[in-house]
């Protein structure tokens, strides 16, 4: 007499489980987008949310939070959160723009010595020994030497681009190398197009993801850059989230929301545009 099988047991509500950690994974997104979102715009409409001029003296030093100066006074009496937001111009724009710049030319680097390593593999030193050289740059290092010379926001950049240019070659270089062996990219060079075309057309739109996992580092670099820069008193503004935290380390027993704020922020839009690149260049759980 043949035994009939056992029934098979699935997993009760696997399938349910799997659509809530989903849809968890997306309310948390939303929520980290929404707070990077708001620190943007604040910081980016600053001056003109701002209740208070940032040398205005509004009330007495290290006068604590009221609804007059919800974050309190600094040790000139000046509102914090005036001069948080009158900050936020400054740190937003030399962070995107040396960001930008960098994975431009990290990314271009990278692509070109992938290329010189699949073509020429014995020239590629002629490409990567250069940025390791700038690699083995310590990045305060790197942020000290170009701000002695060019101290403002142009400095700032410059020393990110230094610092950062190298790591983002090496990451897309070896993301961009294996593409260059496959078959769509051989036919295209076999019917003739050229390599900047191969590389703009062929190549990148598949390490795109990569570039973009980078640009999150990137961002999080220079935003560090830029905050240290402030901070050893060379910052692009007197209010520049790095300045505002060199101004209240001394007297931060006495108003601690002055030092708080400024750190807080760096925080959250560090953090926050990571987590937010991570998600973007996550693969999509099949259904």
């Amino acid at each position: 007499m043949n035994t009939p099988a056992p029934p098979r047991r699935g997993i009760p509500g696997g399938r349910s489980s799997a659509a809530r950690v989903r849809a968890r994974g997306r309310r948390r997104t939303a929520a980290v987008a929404v707070l990077v979102g708001a620190v943007v715009v604040a910081g980016a409409a600053g001056p003109w949310l701002a209740p208070h001029s940032p040398t205005e003296v509004a009330a007495a030093p290290f006068a604590a939070p009221d609804t007059a100066h919800p974050l309190g006074t600094d040790h000139l009496g000046r509102d914090v959160l005036s001069r948080l937001l009158h900050g936020g111009p400054p740190v937003l724009l030399t962070t995107t723009l040396a960001t930008a710049v960098t994975v431009v030319l990290g990314t271009t680097a990278g692509l070109l010595a992938a290329f010189v390593a699949h073509r020429r593999p014995r020239a590629e030193g002629v490409v990567m020994r250069p940025l390791d050289a700038l690699a083995a740059l310590p990045p305060m290092l790197a942020l000290l030497l170009v701000l002695t010379s060019v101290p403002s926001r142009l400095g700032v950049v410059v020393a990110a681009c230094v610092a950062g240019v190298p790591l983002s070659a090496r990451v897309v270089r070896a993301a961009a190398l294996p593409v260059l062996h496959r078959p769509h990219v051989e036919l295209a060079v076999a019917r003739g197009e050229r390599w900047p075309w191969v590389l703009r057309y062929e190549v990148l739109p598949l390490v795109a993801t990569t570039v973009l996992a980078d640009a999150g580092l990137r961002f999080v670099f220079s935003l560090y850059l830029v905050g240290a820069a402030g901070f050893l008193g060379v910052g692009m503004t007197g209010t520049d989230w790095g300045t505002l935290l060199h101004e209240a380390l001394p007297g931060a027993a006495l108003q601690p929301y002055a030092l708080l704020a400024p750190l807080v922020l760096i925080a959250v839009l560090a953090v926050g545009v990571n987590l937010l690149s991570d998600t973007l260049t996550r693969p999509r759980a099949e259904e």
